[in-house]
């Protein structure tokens, strides 16, 4: 990078400030997962077939890839909260419309709405916590490390509560009272937060343009993976479309002076392995909340909601794994953290080849929480790390290409592996699958501990070595 590094902080957000902050990606990241419950009950009260009701899921994701693309030069063009609250307001409104839907066209429309206007939500939002007038030292707080990863574990159980309570419709008419809290808090955070508006940010049609196709093309591809196989056309051919315009727009980006979103911190080589290495690590911490529900409710025969109170505990336990890793950030070297972080993910998740149909709920629930702690000692580091030599103006960049990696990598790596159980045709096929799939995730764990080696050994840049101000 050319730019200089961000300064030390001159203040920290108040707890109200950093809360509002989190409404946006929460909200997001629940209804990433919420509606997949909600798919018999939308299909029943709209006379809608279970493929076209799949469209609900899969509208929200596929529109979300496209904003995504966009949102980068939203925050450099019109400043990073102005975005971000524009969004909020959008996304409260779009969910009040999921609400009201009178049919599943309009449904599947409003959803759409939903995800192309949430998808700023989760960059933006990290882009201020981090950034100079955020936190301190460029520290994730305990409460961020709750929601980002609570949420995609609270979809499915928050989701069958409010159907069991009140019907579908429920999932999203919460988001209203919520997001209008959110809301009203944010008039806590300062106008100054945030990169300002900048007039002269250009905008790149081309790159826009092979972007937002190729996030659409990977992502419906590994959508359609897991439902129609991988030897279907409808799932490797868009996914073959999409990567191969998304490696045009890596050429096309390096080469221009204002590339929709920004690239070149994956010139260095600790950004770009950090990168991959978050990656890998949200295949190895996400396949099992989105696989664990086909085990425990094929297999061993639970509820939804038993499952989803059986995925909670994972997402705590992150987010205290988080606050370590941050901790421990300014202590240890990166490598070390790292390392460590994986190999204790790949010992924990071998216990995963012994659940069987008798396990206990609370056995399957002390596992994943096992392997939930070591996540936190290598998400944070990674991120901070990657975002620490980055000036203000460049946050909404850096937090884009990583949520747009995680999002990414995480679709293909978990259609992969769901298709590998999907393929068991009788309870003993299945549960052989799934231990399998347990198998590759440890091998993951190692590779990526591996590949760990190879960061520089150098303690986190800003990482925090004094006691965390309250509210974190």
């Amino acid at each position: 990078m050319t730019s200089e590094p961000r300064t030390q902080p001159r203040s920290a957000l108040g707890a109200a400030a950093r809360y509002s902050l989190l409404v946006g990606p929460l909200l997001s990241m629940i209804d990433s997962s919420i509606v997949n419950v909600a798919v018999p009950d939308i299909a029943r009260e709209l006379t809608a077939t279970l493929d076209t009701v799949q469209w609900v899921v899969s509208g929200y994701l596929l529109a979300l890839g496209v904003a995504l693309a966009a949102t980068s030069y939203l925050a450099k063009r019109f400043g990073t909260l102005r975005v971000y609250t524009i969004s909020m307001v959008a996304f409260v409104l779009a969910s009040a419309g999921c609400a009201i839907a009178p049919n599943i066209s309009l449904l599947i429309a409003a959803r759409g709405l939903q995800g192309l206007v949430g998808a700023p939500l989760v960059p933006l939002a990290l882009s201020i916590l981090l950034g100079k007038d955020g936190l301190s030292g460029g520290k994730v707080p305990i409460s961020a490390a709750l929601t980002l990863f609570l949420a995609p574990a609270l979809g499915p159980t928050l989701g069958g509560l409010l159907i069991g309570a009140g019907g579908w419709r429920w999932i999203f008419l919460i988001n209203l009272p919520v997001g209008i809290a959110g809301l009203l808090l944010l008039r806590r955070v300062p106008r100054t937060v945030g990169a300002q508006p900048d007039p002269r940010t250009v905008f790149d049609p081309v790159g826009f343009v092979l972007l937002a196709v190729g996030l659409v093309g990977a992502l419906f591809g590994a959508t359609e993976g897991t439902s129609a196989g991988w030897s279907s056309p409808a799932s490797y051919l868009p996914l073959g479309v999409g990567l191969a315009l998304l490696t045009c727009y890596t050429f096309w980006a390096l080469r221009r002076p204002h590339p929709v979103v920004n690239l070149h911190m994956v010139m260095h080589r600790d950004s770009a392995l950090a990168l991959v290495l978050q990656v890998l690590c949200s295949v190895v911490a996400f396949g099992t909340v989105f696989l664990m529900p086909v085990f425990t409710q094929s297999i061993q025969g639970h509820t939804a909601l038993q499952t989803g109170l059986a995925l909670l505990p994972q997402g705590v336990i992150m987010g205290v794994g988080t606050y370590a890793g941050q901790r421990l950030s300014g202590r240890i070297s990166l490598r070390v953290l790292v390392v460590t972080g994986f190999v204790i993910l790949a010992v924990a998740s071998v216990f995963l080849l012994f659940l069987d149909q008798s396990t206990p709920l609370w056995v399957t629930a002390a596992i994943l929480s096992g392997r939930a702690i070591a996540v936190g000692f290598v998400t944070t580091p990674l991120l901070v790390a990657m975002l620490a030599p980055l000036p203000e103006s460049e946050l909404a960049d850096g937090n884009t290409l990583f949520n747009i990696s995680q999002r990414l990598g995480g679709s293909i790596g978990v259609s992969i592996l769901g298709s590998l159980i999907a393929g068991g045709t009788s309870l003993s096929g299945v549960l052989d699958s799934f231990h399998f799939v347990g198998a590759i995730l440890i091998g993951i764990a190692v590779v990526s501990a591996l590949l760990a080696l190879r960061l520089a050994p150098a303690r986190v840049a800003g990482a925090p070595t004094a006691e965390p101000s309250g509210g974190k």
